[in-house]
């Protein structure tokens, strides 16, 4: 399993690339735009071809999912802390049949104690961050975890099997991919890196 999550800031043919890399394989699209507001989520999604638009996950504007037949969402941690605890409320005014709810976190307790069934959980930062400064690997090892958990910070090519290793279950990418000059080819080799590993 491998996920890419946008860049937070646009980039030059950032809708361009993302569509190559869908019809690369990429199965699992995190819109993460904090800047946006909700016009410019529909306005960047009416960009993306529309035979794409169920492998996206979206991190802001949920009821998005009411207007484009999207894959699922996604709960930051702040936001999973302040709604889950009453999910029936949440979760009344989406139309959430057959879509992927996920949620992040930064410490492997509190994963593993959370109660709510997330289809898959982002953990980070496991390596040192490709798009952050300052963002030190921890190296989670997951291992005892019976969960989803995707391996998420400074995962490149060259860490997929570590993320194996370490029990997790897929990885999560942005830095490799966005800040990389060949970002088509370098998709394929952790691609097929990760497709050998986790399967």
């Amino acid at each position: 399993m491998i996920i890419l999550i946008a860049p937070e800031n646009d980039i030059p043919n950032e809708i361009e690339i993302l569509n190559q890399l869908f019809q690369e394989g990429l199965q699992y699209y995190h819109l993460r735009k904090p800047n946006k507001n909700y016009k410019e989520h529909v306005d960047y999604l009416k960009h993306i071809d529309k035979h794409y638009h169920n492998r996206i996950v979206v991190h802001y504007f949920h009821e998005l999912v009411n207007e484009f037949p999207l894959k699922g969402i996604h709960f930051q941690e702040q936001k999973r802390i302040d709604h889950i605890d009453n999910p029936g409320q949440y979760f009344k005014t989406l139309n959430m049949f057959g879509k992927t709810i996920s949620s992040s976190f930064h410490e492997p307790d509190v994963l593993e104690a959370c109660y709510f069934e997330f289809d898959y959980h982002l953990l980070s930062p496991v390596f040192s961050s490709i798009s952050k400064a300052d963002y030190k690997g921890r190296g989670f090892d997951v291992n005892h975890i019976d969960k989803t958990i995707i391996a998420m910070g400074g995962v490149s090519a060259e860490n997929v099997n570590k993320c194996k290793e370490l029990g997790f279950k897929g990885i999560g990418i942005l830095g490799a991919i966005w800040k990389s000059e060949k970002p088509i080819e370098d998709f394929r080799r952790i691609f097929n890196f990760q497709s050998k590993k986790f399967n």
